[in-house]
C-alpha cells in the first residue's frame, strides 16, 4: 500500500503517519508525499500531475532520481529506496 500525504511544510508529518501503522503491516506500507502542497510541486516543475506521476514511475523503474531529487520530494529518499527494493522486481521485472 502506498499512502500519499501532504506534508504542508511539516517535516515530521510523514514520520507521524508512519508510527501509526501497525507493526505487522510496516513492511507493506510506503508513505510518500510532497514536503509542502502538491500544487507547489506542480507549479515548480511546470508539469501536470500526470506528467509528474509518470516521471516518478520512470525513476522507480530506471533506478534514477530525476524527479525524486526535487527539493519538495527529496525527503522521500529512504522510503523510495525501500519501495524500489520491494516493488520494482514485481512491477518492472
Amino acid at each position: 500500500m502506498v499512502l500519499l500525504i501532504d506534508s504542508d511544510g511539516i517535516e515530521d508529518r510523514l514520520e507521524n503517519a508512519r508510527v501509526r501503522i501497525p507493526m505487522h503491516l510496516t513492511d507493506r506500507v510506503f508513505i510518500l508525499g510532497a514536503l509542502s502542497d502538491p500544487e507547489d510541486l506542480r507549479q515548480s516543475t511546470s508539469s501536470s500531475y500526470e506528467t509528474i506521476g509518470k516521471a516518478m514511475a520512470e525513476d522507480c523503474r530506471e533506478g534514477t532520481d530525476t524527479i525524486w531529487a526535487h527539493d519538495l520530494l527529496r525527503h522521500n529518499a529512504l522510503e523510495i529506496d525501500r519501495l524500489r527494493q520491494h516493488v520494482r522486481p514485481i512491477l518492472f521485472a
